[in-house]
């Protein structure tokens, strides 16, 4: 197995790149968003999987080990091979992903090309228990947290810190109190950017 690749970025495509390892160069098949990150001549480390097919090895690279681990778990769905896994990474990053499975959001996975709705409902019940959702998708979550968190999300903060700073938020307020959105967002807000 093949876990990364490093060297001069040798040649780029619309869907793919040449890395040049150790005089070798082996083409990996990535993202638009990753190929939007490299330069030619420009060392770079990229987290791959490889795919092995009776008739050919594809390596798939990724910017993070996390999009990586990511591609890896959607493919134990049925019917979703290396390139639908693909197309999830490049609509949707790792978060995004994770927290549409985990909630059953139907529609978000529908935007990938190559996944229609039966194909998202087998998604969401063959993953939804191995995704590592956050807390914030539990059924019972009071609605403000799931606001807050959204627009957390909505504003680049990854789910993990997200997470954090609603819990230490939570902490300030009373038992089963229904605070003003715009309140919890931004203290939640003022902590992520002390943690900074």
């Amino acid at each position: 197995m093949i876990a990364h690749v490093r060297g001069p970025v040798a040649a780029v495509t619309l869907t793919s790149a040449v890395i040049d390892v150790g005089g070798v160069g082996m083409q990996v098949m990535c993202t638009p968003s990753t190929i939007a990150s490299l330069r030619i001549g420009r060392e770079v480390q990229l987290s791959t999987s490889m795919v092995v097919r009776e008739d050919s090895l594809t390596i798939f690279g990724f910017a993070s080990t996390d999009e990586r681990d990511m591609f890896e778990l959607v493919q134990t769905a049925s019917g979703v091979g290396p390139k639908v896994a693909q197309a999830m990474l490049a609509v949707l990053d790792p978060d995004r992903l994770r927290q549409a499975i985990g909630q059953g959001d139907l529609a978000t996975l529908t935007s990938v090309p190559g996944i229609g709705r039966k194909g998202a409902e087998r998604i969401v019940v063959e993953l939804k228990d191995r995704v590592g959702v956050t807390t914030i998708a539990a059924s019972g979550a009071p609605a403000w947290r799931d606001q807050v968190h959204e627009a957390l999300l909505g504003l680049g903060w990854s789910a993990r810190d997200a997470d954090a700073a609603l819990e230490r938020v939570a902490a300030d307020l009373e038992p089963g109190a229904s605070p003003d959105v715009s309140t919890v967002l931004r203290d939640a807000l003022r902590t992520l950017s002390k943690a900074r």
